[in-house]
């Protein structure tokens, strides 16, 4: 048997109140005209006694505000992706915003699909990490939506952006690796055709050059950030020179290549060291724990929000700075930190 249950309405609420529903259109819309203290309290009462619940659509119309920010990301899976996801949503929470969540899944006509959604359902704003660094910045920026990037973009795209220089990242990671005396040093990173790609190569290139290390071109080994990318590369890796440190340029590609490593009976520092980009909490709870690039995902978050609430249209790019969160893969010894 099917229950029918009959929708509160504004009608119902002021019934109750013993007001007008013009009234508590007042109330519950914080305007346009006041309404005395007394009164207010009756409507809230009732709305309270009722059940009666707004509609967020009807009161977006009215105010032009959804009270909602969208989120576009390449993957949810990815460790570092869905720590800046949370923290995103956190520091919306405090400012009564949620946030919608798009993952492109690493498909750059899916992130135009869930970019044009969102911007259907009228967000107050949109967060945006493209899949290449070639954002569909144009949808954005005709429909007026305030939009803050989390990644660096090219300049000419006018647009606002929270960056960390991953070139810089990636040199002071293999530089670490040199500074242990290490010159047989890989690096396994993403798809050549990606821009961070090209920034962590860069960044891994300048620390060997400086050092006036040996560049091994075939120990460039680009695959997929994830699991079975670092773990499928490290198998490839094993059957030709063993090189004695390795640059993974993602957490979950370090996983991998622990993985495969430990199968191949290959400890970690002592017979290859390993250094990796984007660490999460994961790195530090490994065994051995990694040592790796962090960035401040907090500030981060933090700021992007702010960016969005205080929208001038005119953009903007705030720039971190990067730790390198010392643990046991590379050679050092670590403290397991809250």
């Amino acid at each position: 048997m099917k229950l029918h249950v009959k929708k509160v309405t504004r009608t119902d609420v002021a019934k109750e109140a013993g007001t007008s529903v013009a009234v508590v259109s007042y109330v519950v819309n914080n305007g346009p005209r006041p309404v005395a203290e007394a009164t207010r309290q009756r409507v809230l009462e009732a709305i309270k006694k009722t059940g009666y619940r707004p509609n967020g659509i009807a009161k977006a119309l009215v105010s032009g505000m959804t009270q909602a920010y969208g989120l576009i990301v390449p993957n949810i899976s990815n460790p570092f992706i869905s720590s800046m996801a949370h923290a995103l949503q956190q520091e919306a929470f405090k400012y009564g915003q949620v946030l919608l969540l798009g993952d492109s899944g690493d498909d750059r006509k899916r992130e135009k699909k869930l970019i044009n959604n969102l911007l259907q359902r009228q967000v107050d704003g949109l967060i945006y990490i493209s899949v290449d660094r070639h954002p569909h910045i144009e949808l954005i920026q005709e429909s007026g939506t305030p939009c803050v990037m989390l990644d660096r973009v090219d300049a000419k795209l006018n647009v606002s952006a929270i960056i960390v220089n991953e070139r810089l990242a990636a040199f002071k990671a293999t530089q670490h690796l040199v500074q242990h005396g290490y010159r047989d040093i890989a690096i396994i990173c993403g798809p050549r055709d990606m821009l961070n790609t090209q920034d962590r190569i860069a960044g891994w290139r300048d620390a060997l050059q400086q050092a006036n290390v040996v560049v091994h071109e075939e120990w460039i080994f680009s695959t997929d950030y994830t699991r079975t990318g670092g773990y499928e590369m490290t198998l490839k890796m094993l059957k030709g020179k063993r090189p004695r440190a390795l640059f993974a340029t993602n957490e979950l590609q370090a996983f991998g290549c622990l993985r495969a490593l430990s199968e191949h009976g290959i400890k970690v520092p002592g017979d290859l060291a390993l250094i990796c980009f984007n660490a999460t909490q994961q790195s530090q709870f490994n065994v051995p724990s990694l040592t790796a690039v962090r960035q401040p995902v907090g500030k981060m978050a933090k700021t992007a929000i702010e960016m969005l609430k205080t929208w001038s249209g005119e953009a903007r790019e705030c720039e971190f700075e990067f730790d390198l969160q010392i643990g046991e893969s590379c050679g050092c010894t670590s403290i397991v930190k809250e």
